[in-house]
């Protein structure tokens, strides 16, 4: 900033600073469940269903079996936003005090960075085992399950391939909610879905959602959906195209909590004085966060058309 700010000298007629559109707020953060953190590591517990039996005879031994417990390792990363530097005679020629901006637009870096995060952790490699030492992917058997860009449900235990490409519809979210049900996912969850600005558009372009009598919210009234065939909808352009099919983006359907966001340092900014840098002002922010997904079949991922 220091070989930039002389544009916001008090020769300008304008006395405040414009924020550049981006994304500010953290919008995937509500869908996890939060933990707090000591340490560069953490294990969640997990406990699977059991089954019941009958009593059998009278007096007879009590019957024993262990329950499916298993865990996943959360690891913690520390991420910081490169400083900002104020010069102090800079701040003698201006209208304006630029910390409080400056500040600001460090902390929706890192909010940026949270849903980067949690996005890796819908469709990421996870770890297992009593010292986190198992990987497992996200297509693997008893994990996700995926659906392919044209429509079509891959094979339990398959990744994605190379198809042709084709946007969001209502067979596609059918497929998406009866993936959900077949695992038996709660219906008190919330369910989210996640995926790119093309594709909500093209979902807001089909008959069903613009028929008042399909959308009780009026998604199209609003501009925007909220909520469709029990999903809420999230946007975002955070979303990467996948590997193999790269016309395709990879999105996401799935239940609350099926992500741990595990948090050991909330973003933070320091404003300090620099005598190394004739007493400049440094803005410099950082964030320690970790996030694993600890229900696999919660998570249905999902390919879409990029646009």
């Amino acid at each position: 900033m220091s070989q930039q700010i002389p544009i916001a000298f008090v020769d300008q007629v304008k006395d405040n600073i414009l924020m550049l559109s981006q994304q500010k707020p953290a919008k995937l953060r509500m869908t996890c469940r939060p933990e707090s953190v000591t340490g560069d590591t953490m294990f969640v517990e997990r406990i699977g269903p059991k089954d019941a039996q009958p009593r059998g005879a009278r007096h007879g031994a009590t019957p024993i079996s262990d329950a499916d417990h298993s865990r996943r390792q959360l690891l913690m990363v520390d991420y910081v936003v490169p400083a900002d530097i104020i010069d102090k005679p800079d701040k003698l020629k201006m209208l304006i005090d630029p910390q409080s901006p400056y500040a600001r637009n460090q902390v929706f870096s890192l909010n940026r960075q949270i849903d980067d995060v949690v996005i890796a952790a819908l469709g990421g490699i996870t770890r297992g085992g009593h010292t986190g030492g198992t990987t497992i992917n996200f297509h693997d058997v008893g994990e996700s399950r995926l659906i392919q860009s044209d429509g079509t449900i891959r094979a339990t235990g398959s990744d994605w391939s190379d198809v042709t490409e084709t946007p969001l519809t209502i067979a596609k979210l059918l497929t998406c909610k009866q993936l959900l049900d077949d695992a038996e996912i709660d219906d008190e969850r919330q369910r989210w879905f996640l995926c790119n600005p093309f594709n909500l558009n093209q979902l807001m372009n089909t008959t069903e959602v613009k028929s008042a009598d399909y959308n009780t919210v009026k998604a199209l009234a609003q501009g925007k959906i909220d909520s469709f065939m029990g999903f809420n909808f999230i946007k975002s352009t955070r979303l990467v195209a996948d590997d193999t099919d790269t016309g395709a983006t990879k999105c996401y359907a799935f239940a609350q909590d099926a992500i741990v966001l595990a948090v050991a340092e909330e973003p933070t900014v320091s404003i300090d004085l620099r005598p190394d840098l004739l007493n400049s002002t440094q803005i410099f922010s950082t964030l320690s966060i970790g996030a694993t997904r600890v229900e696999g079949p919660a998570v249905v991922g999902i390919l879409l058309d990029t646009a």
